[in-house]
């Protein structure tokens, strides 16, 4: 997984390799489609960002509260950004008090940890009731990962919390922004390392095994079960040959980071097209109303479908003219596929037998 520095060097010099500034093509699997886009009017909210099934229903983040189906809403206070649930508990990872565990009625049951835990971007139990969890970045909050992928930051952890005894013991160091994670059948576990566009499995001692998926043509975050076996991966960003471009010119980025207000950074986003001082509006990418069809994007939405060996098997796509962009996790329940779409602001549902049915 990790290059010799001799071989990073050579790479930079010719261009190759993790120097290169192509882009795995959208195709066979990830063929475009606008499943997304066609998807009926979903559930409103202002930020939407994780999605678990809880207590017969839905349960999502939107900012510092828990939003059910029903209407109810629980306001814990600071930014929420992981979920997960074993039927009876709920872990929820805020930007404020780090990791926090809920019992049936929201009520607190966090045990006293034996070290903090912050900038925590997704959770997982596992079957021994332990909580494996992602740290995207030391230095940057899970809002900031935009300034941690143009900063090309490796400072992201694996780590696993043991609510009975309150022992939370890191696992893995130096990654890539970590986003998402999932526990295996055998007790290793799979994440996915969103900078390096790749989703690895690991041995529950921290040792790696190997890349399980590669060259992924954008930043994959949370990895969810499916109900029938395989998984969910969420793509919460494209890749595109501009920002590949952007990223190895080091004069250029620290001065946009350094003059240039985040919302008109060159850099991949939830969503885009929104304003026209973006950096990439107009004649550059419309002509006479129409899209150009080699317009570079910022945002774009993607769920993809896995097997149990993670080779993609089909794809939902909101394309980069859509608007339902920024598809930051997903849940399958009861033939249904519900997700966030951080970009337009709301919770999906599609059904699996009929909108996701194969073209």
């Amino acid at each position: 997984m990790r290059q010799t520095f001799i071989a990073r060097k050579l790479d930079s010099f010719l261009g190759r390799g993790s120097a290169a500034v192509t882009v795995p093509a959208l195709d066979g699997a990830l063929k475009p489609n606008n499943r997304l886009e066609d998807l009926p009017q979903g559930i409103s909210g202002q930020a939407p960002d994780c999605i678990v099934f809880w207590q017969g229903q839905p349960l999502w983040s939107d900012g510092a509260q828990l939003v059910m189906q029903d209407g109810r809403k629980i306001d814990l206070g600071s930014e929420i950004t992981a979920l997960a649930t074993n039927g009876e508990t709920l872990a929820v990872a805020t930007l404020a008090d780090g990791l926090l565990v809920l019992g049936t009625g929201f009520e607190a049951v966090t045990p006293n940890w034996n070290r903090d835990v912050r900038n925590i971007t997704a959770l997982v139990f596992g079957p021994d009731g332990t909580i494996w969890f992602c740290i995207g970045s030391e230095q940057n909050a899970p809002t900031e990962w935009r300034r941690d992928l143009m900063e090309m930051n490796r400072s992201g952890m694996i780590g696993r919390a043991d609510p009975a005894t309150g022992e939370i013991r890191i696992v893995k160091h130096r990654l890539r922004y970590p986003s998402g994670i999932a526990v295996l059948p055998n007790g290793a576990v799979v994440f996915s390392e969103a900078w390096s566009s790749h989703v690895v499995e690991m041995a529950a001692d921290g040792a790696m095994t190997r890349i399980v998926l590669d060259e992924i043509p954008g930043y994959p975050g949370r990895i969810q079960a499916r109900a029938g076996g395989g998984y969910w991966l969420c793509i919460f960003a494209p890749r595109s040959t501009l920002i590949e471009f952007v990223l190895r010119e080091p004069g250029y980025r620290k001065a946009m980071l350094r003059e240039v207000p985040s919302d008109y950074w060159v850099a991949p986003n939830y969503s885009s097209g929104k304003s026209f001082h973006e950096p990439m509006q107009g004649g550059a990418l419309k002509q006479m109303g129409i899209l150009k069809p080699w317009a570079p994007t910022l945002s774009y939405g993607l769920v993809i479908e896995l097997d149990e060996d993670f080779i993609p098997v089909r794809s939902f796509h909101s394309r980069a003219g859509g608007r339902r962009h920024g598809i930051t996790s997903a849940v399958e329940a009861d033939g249904h596929l519900w997700l966030t779409g951080r970009g337009s602001g709301e919770v999906l549902r599609l059904n699996l037998e009929t909108e996701g049915e194969s073209a």
